[in-house]
């Protein structure tokens, strides 16, 4: 919902329903980026309102379109870290895969050592007093 004038559109303050400052902080990050912003901020009226108000100014430029830049930018950014995460987690995924088949190689090798040993003893021909 947005709440601003109608005289001036470079001002306006939006109430995000059901969000709390996950959102709301990330939204108020990406609006201060933004070199078209002068004032960009947040508060939560209670603790107990699952809402945030959004406080936008503009140098000009509409702080609905402002707004609406900033919320997507955040999602391009969030892919962008998805993506990385996702690609780290398979990378993790391979890796682990490659060291338990090294383990499982290692162990392999060590009973099949063991093996040739006892075989080796057992094969000895050892005479007892």
């Amino acid at each position: 919902m947005e709440h601003g004038s109608f005289t001036n559109d470079s001002d306006a303050s939006f109430t995000l329903a059901e969000e709390d400052h996950t959102l709301a902080n990330a939204v108020r990050f990406m609006l201060n980026q933004d070199p078209r912003v002068t004032l960009a901020g947040y508060s939560i009226p209670h603790p107990s309102l699952e809402c945030v108000n959004v406080r936008v100014q503009t140098t000009g430029d509409p702080a609905r379109e402002v707004l609406k830049d900033a919320c997507q930018e955040l999602m391009l950014m969030n892919r962008h870290v998805r993506s990385v995460f996702d690609k780290a987690v398979s990378e993790f995924k391979v890796e682990q895969a490659r060291l338990a088949a090294e383990e499982e190689e290692k162990k392999k090798a060590e009973e099949e050592a063991i093996k040739k040993q006892r075989d080796l003893l057992a094969s000895m021909d050892i005479e007892s007093d």
